[in-house]
């Protein structure tokens, strides 16, 4: 989601204050070379959703409550199993029209910061998108370390955008301080599955030091290739975690409007896998 993602020969000092501090090149960099790189076939880190109950808490965390999210959403998120709970094989994370602390709809975020941060590598989600109007589910990343500064400095990478007012129409995309949706530089593609909200389909990013490459189904739909023009453009050199949330509204979510009629609304995940680049 959009709010807040080696290069070879590239020097950077980082002042140890921590989240909201740039980086400084001290040589130029270079280009990398597309090595090519494969992943390991047995996943370092994964969900397969195989239990009943509240999401595994030594895998995943919540963000919590109902500022907005930069993105002036409506929701509240909250950690009670009504907005994500496990059982017949899936986590099912539910948007609920209920009033909670000021706001008018409940649903979940779900985090694996510090549970699972990973520095490249094949990340792959099976899931059911909700339908509606006024949704906003996505499956994305963001720097656990914020190395680089503040969003979107550090970087932003969306597995999987989707709007409810546009069916079936999935988003994948970066953001990057040259490349980012509010000045209209963002890397993004986008595909129709036509039944995005009726069946399940698996969404894919495969990251190397070279480029982000993602996938639905297997089909290559997005390539954003490292310039070697630093970390404005590209910050993915440093720890991300994973995120899956259904929003309510919000700037984008929200553009036409929010349908109460579709509440309650879910997405379903099947699984969730990170695989290990093998280095070469």
């Amino acid at each position: 989601m959009r709010v807040f993602f080696l290069l070879l020969g590239l020097n950077i000092i980082i002042s140890c204050s921590g989240k909201g501090t740039t980086g400084t090149d001290t040589v130029a960099p270079q280009v990398p070379v597309d090595k090519g790189w494969t992943f390991e076939t047995t996943p370092v880190w994964a969900d397969e959703f195989n239990y009943t109950g509240l999401p595994n808490s030594t895998k995943w965390g919540y963000d919590i409550g109902g500022s907005g999210w930069g993105n002036n959403e409506l929701e509240y998120y909250t950690n009670s199993i009504d907005n994500a709970g496990v059982a017949n094989g899936l986590l099912t994370i539910t948007a609920k029209k209920e009033i909670k602390e000021g706001r008018n709809y409940t649903s979940a975020r779900l985090v694996t910061t510090n549970k699972g941060d990973f520095l490249y590598g094949r990340i792959e989600v099976k899931a059911k998108l909700p339908a509606g109007k006024g949704t906003w589910p996505a499956i994305w990343m963001l720097p656990t370390d914020w190395a680089y500064g503040d969003w979107p400095k550090s970087g932003e990478v969306d597995i999987m955008e989707h709007v409810g007012y546009d069916q079936d129409v999935i988003h994948i995309s970066t953001h990057t301080e040259a490349y980012y949706f509010k000045i209209n530089t963002q890397k993004t593609s986008t595909k129709k599955i036509v039944n995005a909200t009726t069946d399940f389909h698996v969404y894919r990013m495969d990251w190397t030091p070279y480029a982000l490459r993602g996938y639905i189904d297997d089909q290559l739909i997005f390539q954003f290739a490292n310039e070697g023009k630093g970390y404005t453009v590209w910050p993915f050199d440093k720890r991300f975690h994973l995120l899956l949330n259904l929003a309510v509204g919000g700037d984008w979510g929200g553009a036409n409007g929010v349908d109460d009629t579709i509440f309650p609304a879910a997405m379903q995940v099947d699984y969730v896998r990170v695989y290990k680049m093998i280095d070469k």
